[in-house]
């Protein structure tokens, strides 16, 4: 590759000049890391950083309109540049990929250098930056004067170009917070994971009533001295019904009465109850050792001790089941104290205000006896702005697949 390339009639730098300097701006970034000691780049919030956007946006029209004929600005704007940006790109997410990105996880180097936070490091900025920068150029190139036959073009990269730097520019305004609710009781108020902060909210939540469903509860066999459940024959999950059978060395069990619920009635003895009071029992009939036995056991709950079978040095155990499903009746008030009844669950998430609303967890320990519930809301004002890249995006395809079609003349 020579020295210059031509572009439009106008001698711009090659390949090799375009990966010096790309080898320049991950060189300065990972200085600019050693003397801010690996503390990254931090963007300002709204209004700041849309002002920023605009000026960075403003800049690429005018060069790109008044600029092209310039070597340095067509330069800026070409494939060489690009291509060398991309590889450095990819290089810096190698190691987002392969390290934790976790704040003070990694050695001595990877902290200085900021590889375990490598999304909002010096390098990554300036590398972000310039490519922000050439495809803007390229877009307004294709833009100025248009063409229909740049269409596909223009909505494929200026797509990917308003998905990434709204992304990018709106991250220190999305808001992640955890907001626990108690049945019976109202909050406004939620707190960041991380930094423990607390976020006044534009409504509040009551709880009327957490519910859980579980799945069946399992056959365990305990060793206390070693506190460890030892291994079924058939290293099946043994889940507890009528008729299941299991057996570990010198033992046998079959299950002979499963209640799902049940609460014992004045003589001790385990009756079927209602669901929300029940705690689920098994009746087991076995040998171990040669020597039959029999007995009830059960998972306990916050009313109930566990029941189980000491079988020797080892504990015949139920063990409660897996949350299956859990959701909250949650009862919402806005900033004008409108109600609103909703249902959170998992994967369901309910918009107010701005805000998702996301079942996030419960009272583990308590299981579905909870009192607690656990919702995460989220705040993201530029994600229209990145759903929109990403439709522009698929347009983008679908005109470059109907185009090829028509080539062919499969349409």
């Amino acid at each position: 590759m020579s020295y210059y390339e031509k572009n439009g009639g106008v001698a711009v730098w090659s390949f090799r000049e375009s990966i010096l300097f790309t080898a320049i701006l991950l060189l300065s970034g990972l200085v600019l890391e050693l003397l801010g000691g690996g503390n990254g780049v931090s963007l300002p919030s709204w209004p700041l950083n849309a002002i920023w956007l605009s000026g960075i946006v403003s800049g690429i029209v005018i060069a790109g309109i008044w600029g092209r004929q310039h070597w340095f600005i067509a330069w800026l704007g070409g494939i060489p540049l690009g291509l060398s940006l991309i590889f450095a790109l990819a290089f810096l997410s190698f190691f987002g990929g392969v390290l934790p990105q976790e704040q003070g996880v990694g050695s001595e180097w990877v902290l200085r250098f900021r590889f375990n936070q490598v999304f909002s490091s010096w390098p990554f900025a300036l590398v972000v930056l310039f490519f922000m920068i050439n495809l803007g150029l390229s877009l307004v190139w294709k833009l100025v004067p248009f063409r229909r036959s740049n269409l596909q073009f223009i909505l494929f990269h200026a797509g990917f170009w308003i998905a990434l730097t709204c992304g990018l520019f709106g991250a220190s305004d999305l808001q992640r917070v955890i907001i626990p609710l108690y049945e019976g009781e109202a909050s406004s108020r939620g707190y960041h994971a991380g930094t423990k902060r607390t976020v006044d909210l534009p409504f509040s939540l009551h709880l009327n009533d957490f519910e859980m469903e579980e799945y069946a509860p399992q056959l365990g066999l305990y060793d206390p001295s070693r506190d460890r459940l030892e291994a079924e024959s058939s290293n099946a999950v043994l889940q507890v019904d009528k008729g299941v059978k299991a057996s570990w060395p010198e033992l046998q069990v079959e299950v002979e009465t499963y209640f799902p619920h049940a609460l014992k009635d004045p003589q001790g003895k385990p009756v079927p109850s209602d669901t929300l009071a029940g705690t689920p029992y098994a009746f087991i009939r076995g040998t171990f050792k040669g020597k039959p036995f029999s007995g009830w056991v059960s998972t306990g709950s916050p009313h109930e001790e566990p029941v189980f079978i000491v079988l020797d040095r080892k504990l015949l155990v139920l063990i409660p089941g897996s949350a299956k499903k859990y959701r909250s009746e949650v009862m919402i008030r806005d900033e004008r104290d409108n109600p609103r009844q909703v249902l959170l669950e998992v994967n369901r998430p309910v918009s107010i205000n701005g805000w998702k609303l996301y079942q996030m967890g419960y009272d583990v320990e308590a299981g579905r006896w909870s009192k607690l519930s656990l919702v995460e809301g989220v705040r993201d004002p530029w994600l229209p702005a990145v759903y929109t890249g990403f439709f522009m995006i698929l347009i983008g395809n679908v005109l470059f697949f109907w185009k090829g079609m028509k080539k062919t003349r499969v349409l």
